[in-house]
């Protein structure tokens, strides 16, 4: 039998990862153009915990998605918006884990290690490089407005379902609805 809802944890997971991910665009915002202080840096250190966390999520996510099928799509919605759908969820994932990869990568490259939470080094991917790491710098900023646009997209989708299609579509990611 196709389940008709999303499993508790996957719409946990759902939604402690947009929370962390609207934190972690805000963060990066705000701490782009401080002053070089103790300040910034301890910004920058929780910035990068929390991306590390956020990819450990969307791990735990994917591997959830692959062993608990998510419910299908209604059967009246067209198949060309159907595939859309699914390009638009494999882009979300695939930028759930490329951001926190061209972070570790950026540092890598700056020369700034990540030790999450301060306990546990994060090996460097690469060796130190002034250009590579501004290069990495910049492609960690586009793919999270790239991001930003996709769930905006996202967000979009799903209101439509629940305003004009008035299908479950929405309802089915709810923490407080069940049917």
């Amino acid at each position: 039998m196709k389940p008709v809802r999303y499993t508790a944890t996957a719409i946990g997971l759902h939604w402690v990862m947009a929370l962390l991910l609207a934190t972690l665009f805000s963060v990066g915002i705000y701490m782009h153009d401080l002053p070089l202080s103790p300040w910034k840096l301890q910004i920058y250190s929780w910035h990068k915990w929390a991306g590390v966390t956020a990819f450990l999520l969307v791990v735990v996510r994917l591997s959830w998605r692959y062993t608990h099928r998510p419910p299908t799509l209604p059967e009246s919605m067209p198949t060309s918006l159907k595939l859309a759908a699914h390009v638009g969820h494999g882009v979300l994932y695939l930028l759930m884990i490329a951001i926190p990869l061209s972070g570790w990568l950026m540092s890598s490259a700056k020369g700034v290690q990540t030790v999450y939470f301060g306990v546990l080094p994060i090996p460097d991917l690469l060796g130190k490089n002034k250009e590579l790491g501004d290069l990495l710098r910049e492609v960690h900023e586009i793919l999270n407005f790239v991001l930003v646009a996709v769930v905006i997209g996202h967000v979009g989708a799903a209101l439509k379902h629940h305003l004009i299609d008035k299908d479950d579509v929405l309802t089915r990611m709810l923490p407080w609805h069940s049917r």
